[in-house]
């Protein structure tokens, strides 16, 4: 299992270091890439790490594919490892502040949000 794991996580790595250097040099093959990475991404680390750099290296460029990315992410991420990281990296350092104008108007910052504080969601 150990060793299944690892090819798995390498595959992810080798795919985002692909997006990593077609995202540099602006080149075509970025939709193909994500698609490859979200089957072999099985934990969301990967899916989210990319979404966040896309987003750092020019986040209007690369808003047609934040969304799936993001989205991805929250399928995989089911034991919120990596999705957590996304609130800031994506909405903002100031998210915080903007929460309930967000979840109004965001749906993958609504559905990061209630699972990284289900207690909220309760109240």
């Amino acid at each position: 299992m150990e060793e299944n794991n690892n090819s798995t996580e390498n595959r992810g790595m080798s795919v985002y270091e692909r997006i990593v250097d077609q995202a540099e040099s602006r080149g075509a093959g970025l939709k193909e890439l994500i698609e490859e990475l979200k089957q072999v991404d099985t934990t969301g680390q990967f899916l989210a790490s990319t979404a966040r750099y896309l987003s750092a290296v020019d986040r209007e460029y690369f808003e047609p594919w934040l969304t799936p990315l993001i989205e991805a992410a929250i399928e995989r991420d089911r034991e919120r490892r990596y999705i957590g990281s996304l609130l800031e990296a994506i909405w903002g350092a100031d998210y915080e502040q903007r929460v309930e104008e967000l979840r109004a108007s965001d749906n993958n910052f609504r559905r990061i949000y209630r699972r990284m504080h289900p207690e909220l969601e309760a109240m």
